[in-house]
């Protein structure tokens, strides 16, 4: 997840530029690129967890609670992007942003929880679990 979000995202962005060109950011017909990058980064994830499976399937069943823990612990730091994400995007409708903007802070949101919370698992899974 960590990997497609990333080349996703930096597909979306480069895709965005091209098309702004010299013009304004908010005059670029962004919807298009933003739900392929999304859908596409889905649908990557899916395939390579399959793909995943296929190769090494006792790898991806074999779950203990020391996994769980680390899975939840992942999750639980990426959601703090979308929950800012959120209140940012709420802020800004309230300001009368242009819609660009807001849809993109939320796109961006999604992909620092993502990124996030998936360093996090990796970071743990070297090391160890925190004990509070």
């Amino acid at each position: 997840m960590l990997v497609t979000a990333v080349l996703a995202y930096a597909a979306y962005v480069v895709v965005v530029l091209r098309r702004a060109g010299d013009g304004a950011l908010t005059d670029v017909p962004y919807a298009g690129p933003l739900l392929w990058t999304v859908g596409g980064a889905i649908v990557a994830n899916i395939v390579l967890e399959i793909g995943l499976g296929v190769v090494n399937p006792r790898a991806s069943r074999a779950k203990d609670v020391r996994d769980r823990e680390i899975g939840r612990l992942g999750d639980h730091v990426g959601q703090a992007f979308v929950v800012i994400g959120a209140v940012s995007a709420m802020l800004m409708a309230i300001a009368e942003w242009d819609f660009f903007w807001i849809a993109n802070v939320i796109y961006l949101c999604f992909v620092l929880s993502s990124v996030l919370g998936s360093v996090t698992k990796v970071l743990v899974y070297r090391g160890s679990l925190p004990q509070w």
